[in-house]
């Protein structure tokens, strides 16, 4: 088994680190106004927000994206 370097974060590290809302678009392949409205309209993945300042879990990023996982167009859930 390989242990962890400075290059390669634990996968842990990874799902938890907060990054800002360009990045959480880029792993959700949305626009930055996309989920700006999600969470405007309380549609998007938890956020966290501190002063003006908005962060995404990559954790969270991922269960939200889930939930949201069909097996065809007409199925209400996988």
């Amino acid at each position: 088994m390989q242990s962890q370097t400075a290059e390669q974060p634990a996968p842990n590290d990874y799902l938890d680190g907060f990054i800002d809302e360009t990045n959480a678009a880029d792993f959700l392949c949305q626009s930055v106004r996309t989920i700006q409205k999600w969470r405007v309209i309380g549609f998007g993945p938890k956020f966290y927000k501190s002063g003006r300042s908005i962060r995404y879990r990559r954790r969270d990023l991922l269960a939200w994206g889930e939930t949201r996982r069909r097996a065809n167009t007409s199925s209400e859930a996988a």
